[in-house]
Order: C-alpha cells, then structure tokens, then sequence
C-alpha cells in the first residue's frame, strides 16, 4: 500500500431519534440557517415539520431551498448561494440523500467566494473556504454525508462531473433509519447498487498489501447482498435499514481505501450517461458496472477471480482464472437483477442514437480516464454498445 494520511473531520451522529441533536449542534455555527431540501418526501414523512419543529426551538431563523434535483444542477446550486449572500447566512442544512447534500457543498463552497461555482466543479478554480453544514440523511447511497466529494450536473452544457475540496465535508452527519423508511422500492434499489458501486470502485486497482483493506471491502459486499433482500421484503424493518444506512456511509468514507486509489471510471461512465439523459445513478451504474468488467478483465484477471471466490462462493475448481472471474460477473450482475436492478441501456429507452455523445462526455476532462485500466473514447464506446 502507499503512504496515507487519513483524516474524516465529520462527526457522525447514528441511530434511532437522533434528529433531536439539531438542537445541540446547530447553534455552534450561527442563528441564520438555510434548509435545502429535494422534492417533498420529507413533508409527505414528516421530517420537514421536525426539523422546523428543531430549529424553532433554538431561535434559528430558517430560509428554505426546495427543488434539489435527483440529478443536483448547476442552476440549482446558484439560487442557493445568492440566497446565502443576500441573506447572510451562517450555516446550510441539507436535508435529503445524496443529491441534497452534493448541492448543499456546492452552495457552501460557492457561497464563499466570487468565483462561478461551476468554474470550481469543473476545476478551472479551487474551493478556498466553505460555509458550514450539516446533514439529515434520508437515504442510504452515496455516502455524501461523510466525505467532501459531490457530483453536480449542468444541464445548459449536458455535462456531469464529480468534484471535491478538504472544504466540503460536513460538520455532522444524522443518520437516523427510520428517515429512510419511506424511501420507495425503486430508490432502495438504486441506492444499494450505489453503494455496492462505490465499494467495487476501491476494489480494482493494482497495489500490493492491500489485506485488510480488500477484506473490508469483501465484508461490505457480502453485507449488503446477505442484506438488501431481506430488506426488500419489509421496507420498515429499522435493522435492515440501520445495516444498509451504515453500509452506505462506510463504502464512501475513505477507510475501506486507505493507501490506495480505486478505478472510478464507471462513475465517470455513468455521469456521462445521466449527462445526456438524466437518468436515476445507481441504475446507469447497474447497467455499466459489469461491463465494464468484462472489457477490463485482461487488466487484472486475478483480482476479478479473487473478488469472485471471496465476495460470490464461485468454486474455482476445474475451471480457469478467466472462467471463474467471469462467472463472479455474471453472479453480480444476477444479484442485481434478483433485486430489481436494470440491466440495458434500452431500458431507459438509450439507444445507438446516443453512443457518440455519451462517449464525448467520457472524455469531456481529459483523453483517457480510470486508474485500473486507462480508458479512451473508444472504449467508452465499446462499453455503451455492450450495455445497449
């Protein structure tokens, strides 16, 4: 492994009733609070009255963001930070999943400087300072509650990208399960593949005395899939949900890959994909994830073999490396398709038509891309048409 110096600045505060610690950890950061929040599940659940109920209590004076996109935009995040200029204001407060807290950093960055923020999502420019803030989790995915990554979309440009900055982790972290109870099937699905997707990405790389760390990620795999059925069944059970919550933030915290750098280009793959059609994440990376896969198997066959026998239980016997790393394959791509996952681009109605575009997106940042094996528009290409 290399050197690392690790480093998560975000507390994380877990269980049943801890939204009531609003109370306790808000007013470290001032009395002008915005509130951002997505599309109105957390009025439907009644989080929306809680968290008012929470902040009432503490004499915040509250102004509000509703909107955030699944696919947090550009434009959005903008509203955002002039409402922070105008009014002042001290802390954020991203109340949601993983699109409301990308957005949320990116209004905390934006807020501090007068640079375009979509300059520094795009790295023309560095993040220099932040607003504080914190979050109410309501869904178990991207693990944006606890590292200082965010994803935002422009839509104008079709273009998607991943940022970070030390700026943009939050100050704490709720995570209470029984937030995430009316979470619906669908997004259930997607958020498990999410995460799954987050810890196969720290999977495939090329450094050597990785032991505990592979074990972690292994353990994190086999978590979620003894899991997610189980929660699939009873969407109200608080243990399957507290196990996939956890799961979740883990899988995208930094300690499972300590001391190395993971691949990340069906990420990129992916935010190509939504890019141009905005659809839901975790389903393009269900869809691209285990092609991906097969087009890089020569890179590494071993680690593909590897994560088949340990994660899988495929029996390596009388069969060849090859054989048993493309059946490890073939069973995640059956696990998610048992849950509920889709499998082809046509299921979002993608077709030929989109390939070239998609592909240019790939490489909208630089020519080649990935860290396990180097990727070009071609591949992209190759990849999208696999997956069609």
């Amino acid at each position: 492994m290399n050197n690392f110096t690790y480093h998560n600045p975000t507390k994380l505060i877990f269980g049943k009733a801890q939204t009531e610690q609003l109370t306790a950890e808000v007013p470290k950061y001032g009395k002008k609070v915005l509130m951002v929040y997505g599309g109105g599940s957390i009025k439907r659940n009644g989080l929306y009255d809680l968290v008012k109920e929470k902040l009432a209590e503490i004499d915040a004076e509250v102004f509000e963001l509703p909107g955030v996109e699944p696919n947090p935009r550009v434009s959005t995040a903008r509203k955002g930070i002039d409402i922070c200029k105008k009014e002042g204001i001290d802390f954020l407060l991203a109340v949601g999943g993983g699109s409301t807290i990308d957005c949320t950093k990116a209004i905390a960055v934006g807020a501090k400087t007068d640079t375009d923020i979509w300059d520094i999502v795009t790295k023309k420019a560095v993040a220099e300072d932040a607003l504080p803030f914190g979050t109410v989790l309501t869904l178990a995915a991207t693990g944006s509650e606890m590292n200082a990554g965010s994803v935002i979309t422009n839509w104008e440009t079709n273009e998607k990208h991943g940022w970070g900055s030390p700026y943009a982790y939050p100050k704490f972290s709720i995570l209470d399960p029984v937030n995430t109870f009316s979470v619906p099937r669908n997004q259930t699905v997607y958020g498990i593949v999410d995460m799954m997707s987050h810890a196969l990405e720290h999977y495939f790389h090329h450094e050597t005395n990785t032991l505990l760390q592979d074990r972690m990620v292994e353990g994190l795999l086999q978590t979620v899939i003894e899991t997610a059925p189980k929660l699939l069944e009873d969407l109200e059970s608080y243990e399957h949900r507290a196990t996939i919550l956890y799961n979740g933030t883990m899988a995208l915290n930094g300690m499972v890959n300590m001391g190395y750098q993971g691949d990340w280009a069906t990420h990129n793959l992916e935010h190509a994909v939504s890019a141009v059609h905005d659809i839901p994440h975790g389903g393009g990376l269900a869809i691209l994830f285990p092609h991906w896969m097969k087009h890089t198997l020569d890179a590494n066959v071993g680690r593909f073999k590897q994560l088949a026998e340990r994660v899988f239980e495929v029996e390596a016997e009388g069969k060849s490396d090859r054989e048993v790393a493309l059946e490890g394959i073939e069973k995640l791509r059956e696990f998610w398709n048992s849950i509920g996952a889709p499998s082809r681009l046509a299921d979002y109605e993608i077709t030929e038509d989109s390939v070239e575009e998609m592909a240019d997106k790939t490489v909208i940042a630089r020519p080649e891309f990935g860290n396990f094996q180097k990727l070009t528009k071609q591949d992209s290409i190759a990849i999208f048409r696999a997956a069609l």
